[in-house]
């Protein structure tokens, strides 16, 4: 008979029991005698590590959290999803800055090892769970148009798209007035300047930033150009190559996974007048630096 007993940490005891030749022994790690465990005369112990899932810290509402989402869920990655929601503050918490000290989301814990950024976490799941090629190839080319994108995104789209979800859905909200019309005009133009520069540059006329199949380059993007559409902002009016591309992009992920992934932001403007305006004070004098 097999038994196996948790003994705490990361391990746990492994036993083969005779049941006719069994005796009992006070194991060094039982502190009482009502902890008493049945051991085989003649079999020997073994502690084996016990592999635990990956704790992902994300609130869906962020872009970065997204992708490593869909990356974990459509590799069948095994993970314990931790909800932490920015707009309530739990990135502030006590127990999430022994996570990330830099208090941002997504943050991951593997163990006893943390990792922020999601580029990073994404890359260190690409080499543990040895997730299919075409995600991050080994193709030096391939793999660079990937890593171009990567290193562009970061400041060529990342911020011009959450600037029109902030002016259109949170900024009404805290400040109780909108944003000027030309501060809401150079927002537009650069998110512009920066969808074009993904058709144009990165995308040209492939099915996918880095050839013929989905990448890291594609789930990263796509994730940030829907952040305006999630604030009503259509990105791909009159852009019939950029929204070919999404479609292709949603189905490789997978319509549904996709959907799922992207509900609670698209459903941000409705969710936003139900909070608060009191509880998300904190968030003023950075819109106020941003924006007035």
């Amino acid at each position: 008979m097999r038994l196996n007993v948790f003994v705490g940490g990361p391990y746990l005891v492994s036993l083969w029991v005779d049941l006719t030749n069994v005796w009992p022994l006070k194991s060094c790690f039982l502190k009482s005698a009502s902890h008493r465990s049945l051991f085989p005369r003649s079999q020997v112990v073994e502690l084996q590590p016990v592999k635990m899932p990956l704790e992902l810290y994300l609130d869906l509402f962020s872009q970065p959290c997204r992708s490593v989402y869909i990356f974990a869920k459509k590799n069948n990655i095994p993970f314990d999803f931790k909800q932490t929601s920015l707009m309530l503050g739990d990135q502030h918490g006590e127990e999430f800055g022994k996570i990330n000290m830099m208090r941002k989301v997504p943050a991951m814990r593997d163990g006893e090892f943390c990792l922020s950024e999601s580029i990073a976490m994404m890359m260190y799941m690409v080499e543990k769970f040895k997730t299919p090629d075409h995600w991050y190839p080994a193709d030096l080319q391939k793999r660079a148009r990937v890593n171009e994108y990567l290193a562009w995104q970061h400041g060529g789209i990342r911020m011009h798209g959450s600037k029109m979800f902030w002016i259109t859905v949170m900024v009404p909200k805290i400040m109780g007035k909108e944003v000027p019309q030309d501060k809401r005009d150079d927002a537009v133009e650069d998110l512009n300047g920066s969808l074009k520069m993904i058709e144009e540059k990165f995308l040209q006329d492939k099915p996918f930033i880095a050839g013929d199949q989905i990448s890291l380059a594609d789930l990263v993007a796509i994730v940030e150009i829907f952040q305006p559409l999630a604030a009503g902002v259509d990105v791909f009016e009159g852009r019939p190559k950029l929204s070919a591309w999404k479609d292709r992009v949603r189905q490789k992920i997978g319509p549904e996974l996709f959907d799922e992934a992207h509900k609670g932001v698209m459903g941000a403007m409705e969710v936003v007048k139900t909070l608060d305006s009191s509880k998300l004070q904190g968030f003023k004098p950075r819109i106020q630096k941003m924006f007035f």
